[in-house]
């Protein structure tokens, strides 16, 4: 059983994370986080671009079914990712001045959302949160 130090120390080891995002076009999504997010990449080579992220964190929803994902011979956790934003509605503007359709926005108890479509016909999630976030917490030890 851990106990707060050693969760505390072993959270402190944790140095990032990398979400890997599957598509039936990479290449076009790719050039869609670069040109249109314009989120800054690392080119590892052979058409493979790694994208720094705003600062991220993650939250664990309830589900009544497997939402997985096999990868290296193991059935992982899958996911969805949200960009969040101060200004919605600047943001959508702003998307769409460089030709981006997103959805109607929704209202929720948490914030409101949108989607952004990716040109591989997949999308992902946008909101402004309306919740407390959890950017500025930092893993120290004690």
């Amino acid at each position: 059983m851990l106990t707060r130090r050693t969760s505390v120390i072993l959270s402190a080891m944790i140095t990032g994370a990398h979400i890997l995002f599957y598509s039936k076009e990479p290449e076009a999504d790719r050039a869609f986080f670069r040109d249109v997010l314009e989120f800054p990449f690392v080119d590892v080579g052979d058409g493979w671009l790694i994208f720094a992220l705003p600062a991220a964190e993650a939250a664990f929803h309830p589900t009544d079914h497997a939402f997985t994902q096999q990868h290296a011979g193991h059935s992982l956790q899958g996911g969805v990712l949200y960009l969040m934003c101060d200004d919605l509605n600047a943001v959508v503007a702003s998307l769409k001045n460089r030709k981006v359709e997103c959805s109607e926005l929704q209202q929720a108890g948490w914030g409101t959302s949108t989607t952004i479509p990716l040109p591989s016909g997949a999308a992902i999630g946008l909101y402004q949160p309306r919740h407390k976030t959890a950017f500025n917490l930092k893993s120290t030890v004690k």
